[in-house]
């Protein structure tokens, strides 16, 4: 696309914004049931884009994307009336009469740009949650993925004129031309890279930014833990999508005196769920592209392999692979894995490890396994995270009651929910003073009667 059709776009979403048109609350119900109704019209098409994209099978591609965004939408469409509403607090004494309250107000015209690992749930969740907000959306898709942008294409065009909600494909060209335009909210899910190029560009406009973006988020596990559930539990967060997840396990750091337990129940927990032969299971999946196969290939040290390491150029899969005893110097712990590679390393100390966790860039997500209360008080507090799980992997952000991101390194701001409604919104502060009394101490010549009522107020 051409930078001066977006710029068309953008303009033309502007005057619409400014029409008040996506401000009642009954048009934004009336534009997440639209953007619903054609989910579930093209439901078939969704599946097999990501098929085609990613290998993911039908019940994955449910599960983790169309299911995650009907979740969202019905959600939002239940309470969208009771967020939008102003909501008064308290006047101090000495603003008396006033009514003071909060209104939330969208920011405008959002872009929105999403990564290929979860290109469906990851477009349109945070689309829901900024028309709940009453925003324009423009909307860029992956060039990674380019089955589900052309399925998202089709929708997000069936339901919405292109100056409500507008689609942008392509590659680094249109990101870099979008960059460039001023928007009001930029929201954006990716690599740590791609996401300081979105803040840098954003700064030039003041505009507000959420990243969602990733890094090694850790897997501790402690002698006390359960070690065949937390196996079974691992396994599926961990390989889900090929290990292409933002908030997969990256590692296991586990107690040096269960680590051969626990690896032995890994091992048997992958055959289990994958198959003798996971290479050959048609639900498992695939990479997304030779580029990234190559990357994750190469992290894998074949002297560490204690399961897996078969790989398949063509088809782009590369089996569930377990490396132990892994350290800190190995290539798979030097970068995100973002795949189907799992390093076990080990500790003689709980907080020698959580040193070693915390002296390096905050993770979006930590995982814990254990069945002691004082050591879950002890790592939440002490360990700084987007979010997690205790004795479980990645469902945490399965929910709308909860808002989903991360911290430092592994981005900044939230949604789902209540959240991504705030998170597209501007919350405005008003005081309503009333004409029928005017308190006269704030005013010169001041007295010391005035100076004791003001003393006395705000103390």
């Amino acid at each position: 696309m051409k930078p001066e059709e977006i710029q068309k776009i953008v303009s033309a979403q502007r005057a619409y914004f400014a029409s008040g048109k996506t401000l009642p609350v009954d048009s934004r119900i009336a534009a997440l049931d639209r953007l619903k109704a054609a989910i579930v019209r093209h439901e078939a098409d969704i599946e097999q884009a990501l098929r085609a994209d990613l290998g993911k099978s039908r019940m994955e591609s449910y599960m983790c994307e169309i299911g995650m965004v009907c979740s969202e939408l019905t959600y939002m469409t239940k309470h969208v009336r009771q967020y939008a509403r102003e909501r008064r607090v308290r006047t101090p004494l000495a603003q008396y009469v006033s009514r003071s309250y909060v209104k939330p107000s969208p920011y405008g015209v959002t872009l929105i740009m999403s990564p290929w690992n979860y290109p469906f749930m990851l477009t349109l969740d945070p689309l829901v949650d900024a028309l709940a907000a009453g925003n324009t959306a423009v909307v860029k898709p992956s060039a990674y993925s380019p089955h589900t942008s052309e399925v998202l294409r089709n929708i997000l065009t069936e339901c919405f004129p292109p100056e409500y909600v507008a689609v942008v494909t392509g590659g680094r060209e249109e990101n870099a031309c979008l960059l460039n335009e001023q928007f009001d909210y930029i929201f954006f899910t990716g690599s740590q890279a791609v996401g300081r190029e979105v803040m840098r560009h954003a700064s030039e406009h003041l505009t507000p930014v959420a990243l969602e973006l990733g890094g090694k988020s850790p897997c501790v596990v402690d002698k006390t833990a359960k070690i065949n559930l937390a196996a079974r539990r691992i396994v599926f967060g961990k390989f889900l999508n090929c290990g292409q997840t933002c908030v997969a396990p990256d590692y296991i750091y586990c107690d040096a005196a269960i680590r051969d337990e626990l690896v032995s129940a890994i091992r048997r927990e992958i055959r289990r769920q994958f198959g003798a032969d996971a290479l050959a299971n048609e639900n498992y999946g695939k990479i997304i592209n030779r580029k990234h196969f190559d990357r994750i290939s190469g992290l894998i040290s074949p002297e560490k392999v204690v399961f897996g390491g078969r790989t398949d150029a063509e088809a782009l899969r590369i089996e569930p692979t377990v490396l132990c005893p892994a350290d800190w110097n190995d290539p798979a712990m030097q970068e995100e894995i973002f795949g189907p590679v799992l390093p076990v390393l080990a500790y003689d100390r709980l907080e020698d490890a959580l040193e070693k966790i915390n002296a390096r860039p905050h993770p979006l997500a930590f995982y814990l396994f254990t069945e002691d209360k004082k050591t879950v008080r002890h790592v939440t507090e002490a360990c700084a995270f987007g979010g997690g799980c205790i004795n479980d992997t990645i469902i945490h952000l399965a929910t709308t009651n909860m808002g989903f991101g991360g911290v430092g390194a592994s981005g900044m701001g939230a949604y789902h929910g209540k959240t991504g409604f705030d998170a597209f919104s501007h919350h405005k502060s008003i005081v309503d003073k009333k004409t029928w009394l005017d308190l006269p101490m704030r005013y010169q010549p001041y007295t010391q009667l005035y100076e004791k009522l003001v003393r006395a107020f705000m103390r």
